[in-house]
């Protein structure tokens, strides 16, 4: 009775290891993302499975995974696999996965492809430390507060997202990380039309605007200079200061400098209070 996640190619068959392959042919339950790319996937790499297939995808999760401990607890040994990567990495799996650990069953990953790692390399952006955050939000003001979030991120970020949305998630980027961050877009990673376009979040702005996105996405984007936020904090202070002495009213003065600096006024005021605290 084991839980078995294993990550699957994503998008060249040739990627797929001999423990998948023999994960595949001993499962009893196969839990797939999408159970018509997982026969394919057995077609493509020459296995033949036994084991009973069901969906398993995030519409279904909550009543699968009770599905699947149900199955664990009765002695059988089931295999989660995605259309692509590592399941739970932005696919179904985190809630079974966690659910099997406390109960005390049996786990166990086969390793295997995957897009964030694989972009990160072929970014050409450090790799010492890096952060993956999954999809932006759909919504622009949504999208646009988890970007300032990550405005003084020191590490490489990792993105994944949907051809339709990248142009809107590169404006935001350029908007709140500034034109000259390096990036890179990373599109159909191992299969035949696999591009990689490097460059400064404006050149990849006007990159992805000139034409068709299509394929699978991930995008890498450098960290912010070591020591940003603080240079940046200080300068923002400082020209509020000089703002105010030149007879400026403070909530004016902070609503120029948020203008001036591309940032939220609530970051502006922030910063200035500290400053207080720290001089008095």
């Amino acid at each position: 009775m084991t839980l078995i996640l294993a990550a699957t190619p994503l998008g060249n068959p040739g990627d797929a290891s001999t423990r998948l392959r023999e994960a595949i042919e001993s499962a009893e339950i196969i839990a797939a993302e999408d159970s018509r790319r997982f026969h394919r996937l057995c077609a493509d790499i020459g296995v033949t499975f036994t084991g009973r297939v069901i969906s398993f995808f995030e519409g279904n999760e909550d009543a699968r995974s009770a599905e699947i401990l149900e199955a664990l607890a009765n002695g059988k040994n089931v295999l989660i696999v995605s259309d692509a990567g590592m399941p739970t990495i932005s696919d179904p799996g985190f809630r079974v996965m966690r659910d099997a650990i406390s109960k005390n069953f049996e786990v166990s990953v086969i390793p295997g492809p995957s897009a964030v790692t694989m972009a990160i390399a072929l970014s050409g952006l450090p790799t010492d430390r890096f952060t993956f955050e999954g999809f932006l939000p759909r919504n622009s003001g949504a999208r646009s507060a988890h970007l300032e979030k990550l405005r003084f991120e020191e590490r490489t970020m990792v993105f994944f997202e949907a051809p339709h949305r990248l142009v809107d998630s590169l404006k935001g980027a350029q908007s709140v990380f500034g034109s000259e961050r390096e990036g890179a877009i990373c599109r159909e990673m191992t299969k035949r039309y696999e591009e990689i376009k490097r460059g400064n979040l404006s050149e990849l702005n006007a990159w992805a605007s000139e034409r068709e996105i299509l394929g699978e996405i991930t995008l890498v984007i450098a960290g912010a200079q070591l020591g940003a936020q603080e240079s940046t904090t200080d300068a923002m202070v400082a020209r509020v200061r000089e703002f105010e002495g030149a007879g400026m009213d403070r909530k004016s003065a902070i609503a120029a400098v948020a203008e001036e600096f591309s940032i939220a006024k609530r970051i502006v005021y922030a910063a200035v209070v500290d400053a207080n605290k720290m001089s008095t």
